[in-house]
């Protein structure tokens, strides 16, 4: 099975799981958009309503942030646990290992591309006029994509080593929750201290990034992007080198 076949059947199975899901749900799909809704209000409640934000549009800033936000949080905790759940089918035949988190990766982005749509309605109901500069918003969402390959691959895989990672993984993507400029604008901080976060947290800059964008219908910085970018497809090549030559050993330590 080649690389472009892989994708297919991940995009297949990820499709199946998200109408085997549906059928159990009262709401079906309408839960795809109103959970991260429900994620936005929560936190609005909290930081602006109870601690005061001081930002006339932070409920805009607060979704912009947590919309993608928790696309990224989702999918790499629930790889975490894809090659374990996926046991029983590596148990009857042997396929790249790399499908399994793809197939999180792809069943995550499905219901994000719903939610971004929505996330677009209300920007504009609440009278953000689309701009060229939107354009860019599909750029960054690829990049956003890409980074999360790779990430998802390595949750999934040093779990397979030491299953109490899957705690580790999740305070880590807590940890980023909290130092991503979430709930409080990277810009605020001295330049030190923002240049600091934004090199070495590209999730911090990729949040900042949607915002100017949608918001302030700004041009995103194309060069950092473009080394996120760069630094994704190296460290997805690199992870796919590992799932190549640790797949009989996957298949060995997830069975056993």
């Amino acid at each position: 099975m080649n690389y472009f076949q892989s994708l297919t059947l991940a995009q297949t199975l990820a499709s199946m799981k998200l109408k085997s899901e549906a059928s159990r749900l009262v709401l079906s799909y309408l839960w795809w958009v109103i959970e991260p809704m429900l994620f936005v209000a929560m936190f609005y409640f909290v930081f602006e309503v109870l601690l005061g934000s001081g930002r006339g549009d932070f409920i805009v800033f607060l979704m912009v942030g947590k919309i993608p936000f928790l696309w990224f949080i989702k999918t790499i905790n629930s790889s975490a646990n894809a090659l374990i759940s996926g046991k029983g089918i590596m148990g009857q035949r042997d396929f790249p290992k790399h499908i399994f988190p793809y197939v999180v990766v792809e069943e995550n982005t499905q219901k994000q591309m719903v939610v971004f749509l929505f996330m677009v309605i209300a920007l504009i109901a609440k009278g953000y006029e689309p701009s060229f500069h939107w354009l860019y918003f599909l750029l960054i969402v690829a990049v956003n994509f890409l980074l999360m390959l790779p990430l998802a691959m390595l949750a999934a895989l040093v779990v397979v080593y030491v299953r109490d990672l899957r705690m580790v993984i999740s305070l880590a993507t807590t940890f980023l929750m909290f130092s991503s400029g979430l709930f409080w604008d990277v810009r605020s901080l001295e330049a030190g201290a923002q240049h600091l976060l934004l090199t070495y947290n590209p999730m911090a800059f990729l949040l900042d990034a949607y915002r100017q964008v949608l918001m302030f219908s700004a041009v995103p910085d194309i060069a950092h992007l473009g080394w996120i970018l760069l630094g994704s497809l190296v460290a997805l090549f690199f992870m796919h080198f590992l799932y190549s030559v640790q797949s009989k050993f996957i298949a060995r330590k997830v069975l056993s």
